[in-house]
């Protein structure tokens, strides 16, 4: 037999419903990179000297894209720098609002046999925007380091298979209107240096987390759901 429920109880069930809906999916993302960078995406290129390129789209003739058609993904190479450079190359995700709990999760490889050795940073700014200084040692807002992949800038370090990566954010003092940012930050690299070969990021996910108030919500419309219930079968 089907329950129905009151005005009431069904007005708060649908409340809780869509705050609990809307608060796990307001920074939500999934990103394939299939056009390129994505707009609203900012790619800032403080390596010094500077090279001619910064973020591009993939080519498929260093390796095919973790999913999708085979240069579906974005790339960073040795270009970002001029003859031997201080790489430092950023892709800046739009600001959005962030809470504790929120994960970033993406894949990342170089080139096989790579005898270059490349590093990638993960970092956050809990004041959004785009400010990353203009030099290659600045990092601007973007001072929390979440992930660093081949740290050391070891020959080797850097997978040569696409790997998953995730990062969850903590610490934060509430909703935050943050932003994350990659950057390409290779020491000695460029044309003429001993390091920086050619780097890709690919299927790149934001998966947030409800709002504390939402579960309080949600739970309120549930409670009214079971007292209907329970007045119905003692009606019955």
């Amino acid at each position: 037999m089907a329950v129905s429920f009151k005005p009431a109880v069904m007005s708060a069930l649908l409340l809780a419903m869509a705050l609990s809906a809307g608060a796990a999916s307001a920074n939500a993302l999934n990103e394939n990179f299939d056009g390129g960078v994505p707009n609203g995406w900012t790619v800032v290129n403080n390596s010094a000297p500077q090279g001619s390129i910064g973020w591009f789209q993939g080519s498929e003739a260093a390796f095919s894209a973790h999913q999708g058609a085979p240069g579906s993904y974005l790339g960073a190479d040795y270009n970002s720098g001029a003859d031997v450079a201080a790489i430092s190359t950023w892709l800046i995700l739009p600001t959005s609002t962030y809470h504790n709990g929120d994960t970033l999760s993406f894949f990342t490889r170089t080139a096989d046999q790579s005898i270059f050795p490349d590093r990638l940073e993960v970092r956050f700014s809990n004041a959004g925007g785009a400010d990353v200084g203009h030099s290659a040692d600045s990092v601007g807002s973007f001072s929390t380091l979440l992930l660093s992949v081949n740290p050391n800038q070891d020959k080797s370090g850097y997978p040569e298979a696409w790997t998953k990566y995730s990062v969850t954010l903590n610490g934060l003092s509430g909703a935050t209107n943050g932003a994350f940012a990659f950057r390409y930050a290779v020491d000695d690299g460029g044309p003429s240096g001993t390091r920086s070969n050619y780097i890709g990021i690919d299927t790149l996910s934001i998966t947030a987390v409800p709002e504390p108030g939402t579960y309080l919500m949600l739970g309120a419309g549930l409670g009214l759901i079971g007292l209907a219930r329970k007045r119905k079968a003692k009606a019955a």
